[in-house]
């Protein structure tokens, strides 16, 4: 008879130590187990057990007679059952870590919008600038809208998301749009753009609607970090958002640059695209070949390109030409600062919509090469 391995000793004992003890439950599985110091549980002095924590997972049945009956099983009938405890995977692992790592990312964000949110309710409260209330009712919308999708059309986060996403966008171009229109009807384009006017005065409703969308930044960052729709280690729609959460509310802390702000959010332009495709995703149309899909692209691209790239790179050679005129202050540095997190973050996001195009385009070829 072959001697059994340090392991399987180590594997009786923990499956002797579980059914003693009565860990199971009752639909019968064994409830996860840890053993942190194997080697002293086993008692085993050799190099063939090491020391590192071994992880029983919820995978081992144990005969439905005697899980009704909750009874110690006899010795001939641990043999049957403690092979199927298995040692935890490195694929396990990773996915833990993973984890970890998600976790202390929503836990960082988590935090400076926490901060974020005192100091705005600091402002209004104690420094009596009840302008900024409009942040308030902007965050409150957005969650209202949040919770009315959510109730009468889906209960997905990511589609809850994404729609809500698309009616801010909707909202805020049509707001840039009627702002610089009115401004230019009223006051024509003469000086409408010189940096005493970007800088110093607020166009008619560009500060409540600067306000308005901060509220919905704020709303969305707590919104993805609550259902955790995001990814990687630096997530760059979180980093995004804070970016525009810290630029925003020292402006309109300081009552500068807001015109300068409200052109930037022409951008919000190309984001309808952009989520109107998600949204279309999700409703199942998905045929590249389809009138409304290559409407749709060309519609994305030339918003990307002109809204957002265009727009930004304006705003950024405007700010570097001007930047002798700024006085000394925190103003020129975040504003190039924030410019230049926004250039960033537009090139990433054009390398992200022109790999999901080439995927649109050809379907067939990308699943052959996830099959090989």
């Amino acid at each position: 008879m072959r001697r059994p391995t340090n392991y399987a000793i180590l594997r009786f004992m923990v499956w002797r130590f579980i059914l003693d003890n009565h860990w199971y439950s009752d639909t019968g599985r064994v409830k996860s187990l840890q053993i942190n110091n194997p080697k002293r549980l086993a008692g085993d002095k050799s190099k063939s057990i090491d020391a590192r924590p071994l992880l029983f997972p919820i995978n081992c049945q144990l005969p439905s007679n005697e899980t009704k009956r909750k009874k110690k099983l006899p010795l001939s009938s641990i043999g049957d059952c403690y092979l199927s405890l298995s040692l935890k995977s490195d694929s396990m692992a990773r996915t833990s870590t993973k984890q970890s790592d998600k976790n202390k990312v929503g836990v960082f964000f988590l935090a400076t919008l926490l901060l974020w949110s005192v100091s705005v309710l600091f402002e209004i409260a104690f420094n009596k600038r009840k302008e900024l209330l409009f942040i308030v009712a902007g965050a409150c919308f957005f969650q209202i809208a949040n919770w009315v999708i959510r109730l009468l059309v889906s209960r997905d986060p990511l589609f809850v998301n994404t729609s809500v996403s698309l009616l801010h966008s909707t909202i805020t171009s049509v707001s840039v749009v009627f702002i610089v229109v009115n401004q230019w009807l009223r006051n024509g384009l003469n000086g409408m753009f010189e940096h005493s006017e970007l800088v110093g005065s607020a166009w008619l409703w560009a500060y409540p609607a600067l306000c308005f969308s901060c509220g919905y930044f704020a709303y969305d960052q707590w919104d993805m970090l609550q259902y955790r729709l995001y990814s990687g280690l630096i997530p760059g729609i979180l980093v995004h958002h804070l970016l525009l959460l810290v630029c925003f509310t020292l402006a309109l802390y300081r009552n500068v640059t807001i015109n300068y702000l409200i052109l930037t959010l022409i951008c919000e332009l190309h984001s309808i695209f952009l989520h109107v495709r998600k949204v279309r995703r999700m409703a199942g149309i998905r045929d590249s070949k389809s009138r409304i899909v290559r409407v749709e692209w060309v519609l994305n691209w030339i918003t990307f390109f002109l809204a957002r790239i265009a727009s930004h790179l304006l705003i950024t050679i405007k700010l570097i030409r001007d930047a002798s005129k700024f006085e000394k202050g925190i103003e020129l540095p975040l504003a190039l600062f924030g410019m230049a997190g926004m250039n960033l973050l537009n090139v990433s996001l054009g390398i992200d919509l022109f790999n999901a195009f080439k995927r649109e385009k050809n379907p067939q070829q990308t699943s052959y090469h996830r099959r090989e």
